[in-house]
């Protein structure tokens, strides 16, 4: 029997010729993203334990950006702690205030994910550089500290499964709509510490930034991690961007390798989807709920925090205002530059939207846009359950930045493809 992507992945890293999903491996980590949440518990720990020490300083990718800038006390101690570890174990890659980003936006730009690698971090949408072939997946503090500390980490492999993406995408239909159709079709746990492997002539038309999108709501789908191997697409991304070593492993799935669960989509055939309240898999045609009023609009996040997403709500309010208080984030000061250099922000700023710094913020229902009692959301971000971005009874609704901004317009749920 072959193996899968992933497999390959994880028998690289073990050392080992092959593997099966459900195997014990012992695999070498290639890289660890660390941000402002879950780094500084982690880091205590090792001191804790007598194993104040990193494997690699130049393997540790460290941002703030879940509450950066600091929004209170307790996250400005928490940047403190982190940039004393940082300073301490002299890490090569920080990327302070004023360069910090969103940490699944920032870590692809600035060159630090490479096909056929293992990469963890201390955040449950790690998953997002699958996108690049590589095996990406979040994990918790402890095992954040043990990957900083001895650069291996202990993994069962997962089993696989393959969606077979065809078709061209319609107008107003993005690869949001893609990740929401798959999570509509087996669930928030439909695909519980498995990989989801992507393959089909629709991948070859995506970009990198939209790629991401998919594999970045893996996890929404209860997924260990998502893969797309490694393409023209992805060298070309890659060519004059990464950091350290410029070379890479390319690895494809067998033949014959073994899938749990297997489906294809028609990409041609799919509508713009919203996510209702209060699951990912609430996917529902923009025709089925359109008209629902809403309190804001929030395009940003590691999903859809991207140059093209930005775009995108940029030709949809092009001389338009928008009816609901609405809320720009760009993922990085990278794609903040750039919005800024292509005309975006003067598009949002005459539309009356607020633009911020880059940060996770309301995403999480940290800040710059929390959610009042019973106010409605429609929101480009990864998550809508119950209380995610503010007070228990407000409703985030998840969709494309296409439809996100028609609805900024309308102040209502809206068909984006009228404004495209």
């Amino acid at each position: 029997m072959g193996m899968t992507i992933t497999e390959k992945i994880f028998a690289r890293a073990a050392g080992k010729t092959s593997v099966k999903a459900g195997d014990i491996v012992n695999a070498k980590i290639d890289g660890v993203m660390c941000h402002d949440v879950t780094t500084p518990s982690g880091v205590s720990k090792l001191k804790e334990y007598g194993l104040d020490k990193v494997f690699d300083n130049e393997k540790i990718y460290v941002t703030p950006d879940h509450f950066q800038p600091a929004k209170d006390i307790k996250s400005a101690e928490l940047h403190k702690r982190l940039v004393a570890w940082v300073k301490e174990k002299n890490i090569k890659y920080f990327y302070p205030l004023g360069k910090a980003g969103v940490c699944h936006a920032l870590l692809p730009e600035q060159g630090h994910v490479r096909p056929g690698e293992v990469i963890v971090g201390g955040d449950s949408h790690t998953c997002t550089y699958g996108a690049f072939g590589c095996f990406s997946s979040g994990i918790g503090s402890t095992d954040l500290a043990a990957a900083i500390a001895t650069g291996e980490l202990w993994f069962k492999v997962p089993a696989s499964m393959k969606f077979t993406l065809n078709g061209s995408l319609p107008k107003g239909v993005y690869s949001k709509d893609i990740v929401l159709e798959v999570i509509r079709r087996i669930g928030t746990d439909g695909a519980l510490y498995k990989a989801i492997e992507y393959v089909g002539p629709t991948i070859k038309e995506l970009s990198m930034e939209a790629r991401m999108t998919i594999t970045n709501m893996a996890i929404e789908a209860g997924g260990k991690n998502a893969i797309i191997a490694c393409d023209e697409t992805t060298e070309e991304y890659l060519k004059g961007r990464l950091k350290g070593r410029q070379d890479w492993d390319v690895f494809q799935s067998d033949p014959d390798a073994e899938y749990v669960h297997e489906d294809t989509i028609d990409c041609s055939t799919l509508e713009p989807l919203v996510a209702l309240p209060n699951l990912p898999s609430n996917g529902t045609p923009i025709g089925e709920c359109a008209g629902l009023e809403m309190d804001q609009c929030y395009i940003g996040s590691c999903t859809n925090g991207r140059i093209e997403d930005f775009r995108l709500a940029a030709e949809v309010m092009k001389g338009k205002e928008v009816a609901i208080r609405t809320i720009i984030v760009p993922a990085t000061p990278g794609i903040w530059k750039q919005c800024q250099d292509e005309g975006l922000f003067d598009i949002f700023y005459s539309a009356g939207c607020v633009i911020s710094a880059p940060t996770c913020g309301a995403c999480l229902g940290g800040f710059m846009g929390v959610l009042g009692s019973g106010e409605k959301c429609i929101s480009s971000t990864n998550r809508n359950f119950v209380g995610r971005m503010g007070d228990p009874t407000s409703e985030v609704f998840l969709a494309n930045p296409a439809t996100a901004a028609a609805s900024a317009v309308e102040g209502k749920l809206a068909d984006p493809r009228k404004y495209l």
